[in-house]
C-alpha cells in the first residue's frame, strides 16, 4: 500500500474574511511572486465577473511553517509580523482586490506605490477604468473603493447616490428600485465566496515551488525565467531581493549627488532578463529549461537529486549574479552601446540583442580578460552586428546556445576577439551589404534593425545633421530634454507633394529611404514643396565641400532632388547600405 497522502485540504472563505485576514497580516506572500497587481483593466474585468456571479477562480495558500523571505500584500506596516498561511496561486486577484476594497496603494510593475480606481455604473451596472469624464458624471461612482472604505452602510450609500443623481433629473420609482438594487448587488460583493487550497506546513519549500511550477505550468503562460526566480525566491532570496532592487533602481533617475545606480537611457531590465544575463555567464547556457532542473540539484549525467548538487550550482549562480549586477560592468558595456552609435532606447529594436551581448561583455571581461579599452570596441562591433542582423529575434535562447558554445572554453583575450570576428564574418559578406541589406531597407517600419544601424553609423561617421552645421549625434543625446525633439524625421519628398502626384500608398511614401533626421525648424520651413524647389533655397547656405559631405554621410545620390521618386528610392538605399558598412567598419 502507498503510504503518500494528500497534502493539502480545501477550505472556503466569503471575501470579507480574506480581507480582514490580509489586515491583520494572517495571509501573506512568499518570494515565489513578486507583489505586481494586474493592469486596472484587468481588475475591472475581475470586479465585472464577480458582479455578475461568474465564477473567478481559487486561491492556493500553503500553512506557513517558517518566517524567512515573506512579503505582506498592500504597502504598510501589520498586526501580525508572520502569516499563517501564504498565497502560493492567485496573488494577483487577491493582491487586486485587497488594493480596491481597501483603498490600499500596491506595488506596479516599475515598483512604484499606486492606487487603482475602478468605476461604476448603477444604472447600468457597467464598470469601467475611472477617467475624467467618468469622475465628472454623476452618473457614475468614479472610485468604488470608496463604498467599502468610508464605513457607511449600504443604505446610506444608496441614499446618498439617489439624492445626487435625483438633483440632476427626477427619477421614477421604478428607476429608483434599479439603481438601488444594483448599488446593493455591488456592497455585497464583499460576501462574494472563493475556495482555498491550503497546502499543509509539512510540506517542504522546495515541494511547494514544485506545486507552483505544476499549476502554472497548466495554461498559465509561465516561462522558464519564471520557474528560475521561484527557485531563488525558495533557496536564495537574498538573490531574489538583489535582483529586484536593482531592476527597481534602473527605473529611477538618482537623485543629485546621490549614490551610483543601474537607472540608464536604454533598457529598464526585469529581474527575469538580468537573470538569464546570469546564467548565460555562469552556466554557458541560453536555454533555460535544462538550468531549472540543476539549479533544483539534478545531475544531468545521473539523473539524481542532491541537496550538495544544488548548493554547488547556486554559489555558481551567486558568483555570476554578482558580475552582472556590477555597476561598473553595467554602465561599462553600456557605454560600448553609445562607442557604437546607439545613444538610447529608442535606436533598440531588440532587448535580446542588449542582454545577450551583455553577457558576452562579462565574458570577455571575467572570463578572457579582454582589456578594456580593446572590449568596447569588440563589444560595440557585436552588438551593432546582432542588431543588425536582427540575431535573436528568432529562437533567441537557441542561437545564444550555439554562441555560448562557440565560447565554452575560451579563456583569453585573442581567441575571444577571433571567434566573434568569425561569427560576425560568417554573415556579413559581401552579399550581405549589396544586396541583403538594401533590400532590408525596402521597409516603411519606424523600427527597422536596418534604419537603427544605419542613424547609429552616422554617429559613428560624425555626420552633420541634413541642412544644418551640427551633428546628429549631439541632438539624439537623450540627456536633452526640450519641448519639442531636437531632430524630427522629415520626408525627402513631402508626404503633401507625393500624394499632390497621385501617389496614395503610405507604405511607398513613408520609405525609410524617403527619411532623413532634420531639426525641427527646418522641417517646417521645407512643408510640402518638392526637393527640386526647396534644395537649391537651402544649397546657398553652404560651401560646397559642406554639401558635398552632408550629401554623402546622408545617403542622398547626387542630383537627387531631379530624380523620380522611385528611382531616388533605389539609388539611396544602396547608399544607406553603404553608410551603414562604413560606420561598422570604424568599430574594427
Amino acid at each position: 500500500m502507498s503510504d503518500m497522502k494528500t497534502c493539502f485540504k480545501r477550505v472556503d472563505y466569503d471575501l470579507s474574511n480574506l480581507l480582514h485576514y490580509l489586515d491583520i497580516g494572517d495571509v501573506g506572500l512568499p518570494d515565489i511572486q513578486r507583489p505586481f497587481v494586474w493592469s486596472n483593466a484587468k481588475v475591472r474585468d475581475l470586479f465585472d465577473s464577480m458582479y455578475r456571479g461568474f465564477p473567478v477562480g481559487y486561491f492556493l495558500f500553503w500553512e506557513n511553517a517558517q518566517t524567512n523571505g515573506v512579503k505582506q500584500i498592500g504597502v504598510g506596516a501589520k498586526a501580525h509580523s508572520a502569516p499563517s498561511r501564504l498565497i502560493v496561486d492567485g496573488q494577483q486577484r487577491l493582491t487586486s482586490l485587497y488594493a480596491v476594497f481597501r483603498g490600499k496603494r500596491v506595488l506596479d510593475e516599475d515598483y512604484r506605490e499606486r492606487k487603482i480606481e475602478i468605476a461604476f455604473c448603477p444604472r447600468t451596472g457597467a464598470f469601467e477604468v475611472a477617467d475624467a469624464a467618468i469622475k465628472r458624471d454623476p452618473e457614475w461612482i468614479p472610485n468604488i473603493s470608496e463604498l467599502w472604505a468610508s464605513g457607511n452602510s449600504s443604505f446610506k450609500m444608496v441614499k446618498g447616490f439617489l439624492k445626487t443623481l435625483g438633483a440632476k433629473a427626477a427619477l421614477s420609482d421604478d428607476e429608483e428600485e434599479h439603481i438601488s438594487h444594483n448599488l446593493d448587488r455591488l456592497f455585497d460583493l464583499q460576501k462574494y465566496p472563493f475556495t482555498a487550497l491550503e497546502i499543509a506546513a509539512t510540506v517542504d519549500e522546495e515541494q511547494v515551488a514544485d506545486i507552483f511550477v505544476r499549476i502554472n505550468s497548466e495554461g498559465v503562460k509561465l516561462n522558464q525565467a519564471d520557474f528560475l526566480l521561484t527557485l531563488l525566491s525558495v533557496f536564495w532570496d537574498q538573490g531574489r531581493a538583489e535582483l529586484e532592487q536593482f531592476c527597481r533602481r534602473s527605473r529611477q533617475p538618482p537623485a543629485a549627488g546621490g549614490q551610483a545606480s543601474p537607472f540608464n537611457h536604454f533598457i529598464e531590465p526585469d529581474p527575469d532578463q538580468m537573470l538569464r544575463v546570469s546564467v548565460a555567464l555562469g552556466f554557458s547556457r541560453g536555454r533555460l529549461q535544462s538550468v531549472y532542473q540543476v539549479l533544483r540539484g539534478k545531475d544531468l549525467e545521473t539523473g539524481q537529486f542532491s541537496a550538495e548538487h544544488r548548493d554547488a550550482q547556486f554559489n555558481v549562480l551567486r558568483e555570476a549574479q554578482a558580475k552582472a549586477l556590477d555597476l561598473t560592468c553595467w554602465h561599462q558595456f553600456l557605454s560600448a552601446l553609445v562607442g557604437a552609435g546607439y545613444r538610447s532606447g529608442e535606436m533598440i529594436s531588440s532587448r535580446n540583442a542588449l542582454l545577450y551581448a551583455y553577457a558576452v561583455y562579462l565574458i570577455g571581461r571575467t572570463q578572457c580578460r579582454v582589456p578594456e579599452h580593446q572590449l568596447q570596441k569588440v563589444i560595440g562591433r557585436w552588438f551593432f552586428f546582432a542588431s543588425l542582423t536582427g540575431r535573436y529575434t528568432s529562437s533567441p535562447e537557441s542561437v545564444m546556445d550555439g554562441d555560448l558554445n562557440r565560447l565554452r572554453g575560451v579563456n583569453d583575450a585573442a581567441r575571444f576577439v577571433a571567434v566573434l570576428d568569425e561569427l560576425i564574418g560568417n554573415q556579413l559578406t559581401g552579399d550581405f551589404w549589396t544586396t541583403t541589406l538594401p533590400a532590408d531597407l525596402n521597409s516603411s517600419s519606424a523600427r527597422n534593425p536596418a534604419l537603427f544601424a544605419y542613424v547609429a553609423a552616422q554617429n559613428r561617421l560624425s555626420a552633420p545633421v541634413l541642412f544644418s552645421h551640427k551633428k546628429v549625434s549631439d541632438l539624439l543625446d537623450p540627456a536633452l530634454k526640450t519641448r519639442k525633439k531636437a531632430l524630427e524625421r522629415h520626408h525627402l519628398f513631402p508626404r503633401g507633394w507625393l500624394k499632390k502626384q497621385g501617389e496614395e500608398d503610405l507604405k511607398v511614401i513613408n520609405q525609410m529611404a524617403n527619411y532623413a533626421l532634420l531639426e525641427w525648424p527646418e522641417n517646417i520651413d521645407i512643408s510640402d514643396d518638392p526637393p527640386q524647389v526647396y534644395v537649391p533655397k537651402i544649397k546657398a547656405r553652404f560651401s560646397a565641400d559642406e554639401w558635398r559631405r552632408m550629401h554623402d554621410l546622408h545617403a542622398l545620390p547626387e542630383g537627387w532632388e531631379q530624380m523620380t521618386y522611385p528611382d531616388f528610392l533605389m539609388a539611396r538605399r544602396k547608399l544607406m547600405a553603404d553608410i551603414v558598412r562604413r560606420g561598422f567598419e570604424t568599430l574594427r
